[in-house]
């Protein structure tokens, strides 16, 4: 393959990750947390990634969205969220 279909091969992947995920939508970690605390009972998927330097990775659903944000600190989410770990987040794009 060349290396011009190897990233029209990886376009497509992407593409396909997305709609099988729906919407994800980035957003900084002060507006995480404040959409956290508008929430009634949150679910968080929390990661801890990074290659050179560690970072932490949040995921959480508000009103149908997927909501996704990275920091280089852990984020504060109270002791009200029901917290899972993951081994990783991948998020498309």
């Amino acid at each position: 393959m060349s290396s011009a279909g190897a990233v029209v091969a990886a376009q497509a992947a992407t593409a396909e990750a997305i709609k099988a995920s729906g919407a994800i939508v980035r957003v900084e970690p002060s507006v995480f947390t404040a959409i956290i605390w508008k929430t009634e009972n949150p679910l968080v998927v929390a990661a801890e990634g990074g290659f050179l330097k560690r970072n932490y990775q949040y995921l959480s659903a508000y009103k149908g969205l997927i909501f996704y944000t990275k920091s280089p600190i852990p984020v504060e989410l109270g002791n009200r969220c029901e917290l899972i770990k993951a081994r990783s987040i991948w998020i498309p794009g």
